[in-house]
């Protein structure tokens, strides 16, 4: 196997997204591809799932390519008139300016109005909504959107989506569809997309979502005639993959020892963004040690004083990789090789 090299283990995640799949019972599941679009993953999560969300064209485009009959929803802030145009099951709005351009091209659609609600969320690793973001549209751009649309039938509103945080635990996650669900039910609508989100710990990688509290609370707070959906992406697929490399060379600077193994946050930029230490394989306990990759960058750092016995020709492995890794990384930083990608099935 060449090196550095992405390992993505399908038959793990087919048995992950089965595991999910039951504990959501009627709730819809839809994959965010932003998280990973390898067409290998996509095509175990199809068989499983209800429809993919996409957050630009060059998404739409692929997933097309890939499914061209699967249901899909098209969201993101800042919508080309292609993106916004397109056909698709369902269409996020994100502002009033949107819902202008949809009625004055003629086009119809099906859409969920995007709300950012004024919700405090404590411990979020990432905030999109409860207070002025560039995500979706507070009450009065809702009602605004709704004066819009009365009187036609082009732009059809369905319901409401909502993605105000990341990085939550189940409960917290059900006290937000709680509040979610008040604001739709008060707007008369019955779909509801409550986003993504689930909480992924890389500091405490046996620590999961609890999907089966999630999906028993969503089925206490769904109403007859209601539909609600999810659309998570990280807490899908980041268990199944992992990144493979090896140890270029091993120093001691100051005091401090360093590992440098070939690749590095051009590969898999999750460690840099998150600031945080990428899991790895530890197989024999040694001296704490700082890996980092081949960058000009003193941010070019995988995982700090590890504890790992490492030399040259070494190989390591770091877990948690199947998401938000190869995908968010900037590949061409330097214009060393790129990894090769493995599947076991």
């Amino acid at each position: 196997m060449d090196l550095p090299a992405y390992v993505y283990d399908l038959a793990g995640l087919e048995s992950h997204i089965k595991s999910v799949r039951s504990a959501l019972g009627e709730t819809e599941l839809y994959y965010a591809v932003k998280a990973n679009p390898d067409p290998r993953v996509l095509q175990v999560l199809a068989a499983h799932i209800d429809g993919f969300e996409v957050a630009s064209g060059g998404e739409l485009a692929h997933v097309r390519r890939h499914f061209p009959d699967f249901p899909i929803a098209l969201g993101g802030p800042g919508k080309t008139d292609d993106e916004l145009f397109a056909d698709v099951a369902r269409l996020h709005i994100e502002s009033p300016g949107e819902v202008r351009r949809l009625l004055g091209s003629g086009r119809s659609a099906d859409v969920l109005l995007r709300v950012n609600l004024d919700i405090p969320i404590e411990g979020a690793s990432l905030a999109m909504g409860g207070g002025a973001t560039p995500f979706g549209m507070d009450p009065a751009g809702v009602a605004e959107v709704l004066d819009m649309l009365a009187g036609q039938d082009a732009v059809r509103p369905r319901g409401v989506h909502a993605h105000l945080a990341s990085g939550l635990g189940a409960d917290q996650m059900l006290e937000v569809a709680a509040q979610v669900l008040s604001f739709a039910r008060g707007l008369g609508l019955a779909e509801i997309n409550l986003g993504g989100g689930m909480a992924v710990s890389y500091s405490e990688p046996e620590l999961r979502f609890d999907w089966k509290t999630y999906g028993d609370g969503l089925a206490a707070l769904r109403r007859p005639g209601e539909t609600l959906r999810v659309e998570p992406g990280r807490s899908l697929t980041v268990y199944c993959g992992r990144y493979v490399t090896r140890v270029i060379d091993v120093k001691r600077v100051y005091g401090e020892l360093f590992a440098v193994v070939a690749g590095g946050t051009h590969h898999m930029r999750t460690p840099a963004t998150k600031g945080h230490d990428q899991p790895l394989v530890i197989r024999e306990q040694g001296e704490p040690i700082t890996i980092v990759g081949q960058l000009c960058t003193p941010k070019d750092i995988l995982a700090r004083h590890a504890p790992i016995s490492l030399k040259p020709g070494d190989i390591v492995e770091f877990t948690m990789a199947g998401a938000y890794a190869w995908n968010i990384s900037h590949h061409d930083f330097l214009m060393h090789p790129k990894p090769s990608f493995h599947y076991l099935t």
